[in-house]
């Protein structure tokens, strides 16, 4: 899977380096986060001089933990020893809380590395656990090794958490449990809430959902359609990517800049390198990356034969680029349709695909997230995975304890010190 990886950060490496943040362009609104676009924002996150200072010492330690005993791993995954979490522990008591990142992201990924600092400066004990639909966890905590199904996911996640606690519980002393998730990690946090109400093993006390979707389903399709801005749509990805890496190549080459910093990211934001459709593609390309290794890993766990042929073993040294390329040419739906709801179907006699659509989504726990007062809420106005109609229905679901930013996009402003703060304050 190196090369796999490889061509990941190239794209993530490109994606960020589209337009600088000014400081100037916010609106005068009392609120600092300064980036106006929604896929502007989301693709470059908070400026560094507005995130907060970090802890001058952070005492953790890498968990490799052993989920599900006696798991068999196939050889293509012989770096794969566990589970991996991350866990930053207080020397004194004090409460724990449980973070779970967002689609394709590690228990190590910036974004959640920057919510266990503010956390652990204020104070808490937290774990950090990697999103069901990355490898490491497909292959290592999966019970079904087909991620995708809410309720089932919940249950590995709750698994995980259960085993992670049961390694550091005798080395720190906890006074309540917390569990805080962002992106579809929020999501997923709302059904472990709702898993623990019956299990009773935490007792969660507070449950924190930052831009959270709605539906899986619809805002997969959101994102989709983010494709169909690349001319030609997304069969023609491939020439997409080239043409702006080559775009970025020529510009910098042709401006004689010596690094990649604050210069080089200012006069591509004055130059306006990349249109918004542009922007909007590469999100789209980026999430269609962590989609290909999200259904590799799977269909290699579960020998299905929807993109390696059935019965194929991998070894450590097969070259996994030719079945990358094909994993990036199918979409949600095609998972959805093809792989994700056949198996649940199986599994369950009489599901139909839009009973199952309906389970994706915290509509099908209306009435728990309604009823209990310890879900708390952050988002913004423009965040592109939400429709109108699923943002005013957040509101009126969780009322006065929905957070709504002005802007931000999609995570976009998660590591602006406004937002940290006000994530700490709804634990404290």
């Amino acid at each position: 899977m190196i090369k796999l990886k490889n061509v990941v950060k190239l794209l993530l490496f490109s994606a960020c380096l589209l337009l600088a943040p000014l400081p100037s362009i916010a609106a005068d609104d009392g609120y600092g986060y300064p980036i106006p676009g929604s896929y502007e924002a989301s693709i470059l996150g908070t400026p560094a001089e507005l995130m907060p200072e970090p802890p001058a010492k952070m005492l953790t330690r890498q968990l490799v933990l052993d989920v599900i005993p006696g798991r068999q791993k196939p050889p293509i995954f012989f770096y794969d020893e566990g589970l991996r979490c991350t866990f930053a522990y207080q020397e004194k008591k004090a409460p724990l809380v449980f973070l779970i990142a967002g689609a394709g992201a590690s228990d190590r990924s910036p974004k959640i590395t920057a919510l266990m600092m503010s956390l652990y400066q204020a104070g808490f004990h937290v774990i950090t656990l990697p999103s069901p639909s990355t490898s490491n966890f497909i292959v290592s905590a999966s019970q079904s090794r087909i991620p995708g199904d809410l309720t089932e996911d919940a249950a590995d996640l709750y698994r995980a958490m259960e085993t992670a606690w049961d390694q550091v519980k005798g080395d720190v002393e906890v006074s309540s449990f917390y569990i805080c998730g962002y992106s579809l990690g929020a999501t997923q946090a709302a059904f472990v809430a709702k898993l623990d109400e019956d299990r009773r093993v935490f007792n969660f006390s507070k449950v924190l959902m930052i831009n959270p979707a709605v539906s899986l389903y619809s805002s997969a399709g959101r994102i989709e359609d983010l494709l169909k801005q690349i001319p030609g749509g997304a069969k023609k990805q491939g020439i997409f990517f080239n043409r702006m890496l080559s775009k970025f190549s020529r510009f910098y080459r042709r401006g004689n800049f010596v690094s990649i910093n604050d210069e080089f990211l200012y006069a591509i934001y004055t130059e306006k390198l990349f249109s918004r459709e542009e922007t909007g593609g590469l999100i789209g390309l980026t999430y269609r990356i962590n989609l290909a290794g999200m259904i590799f890993s799977s269909d290699v766990m579960t020998n299905s034969g929807y993109v390696v042929p059935k019965n194929k073993v991998l070894s450590s040294t097969d070259s996994t680029f030719d079945y990358f390329l094909v994993s990036t040419h199918l979409s949600f739906f095609d998972y959805f349709n093809e792989y994700l709801y056949p198996h649940f179907q199986k599994l369950r006699p009489g599901l139909s695909k839009q009973a199952f659509i309906d389970s994706l989504s915290i509509r099908s726990i209306e009435g728990y997230l309604k009823s209990s007062a310890k879900f708390g809420v952050m988002t913004n106005e423009n965040d592109f995975i939400l429709t109108k109609g699923e943002l005013d229905y957040l509101r009126q679901l969780f009322g006065e304890r929905t957070k709504v930013y002005p802007r931000g996009g999609h995570l976009g402003n998660l590591e602006y010190k406004e937002n940290l703060a006000y994530m700490v304050d709804f634990f404290k």
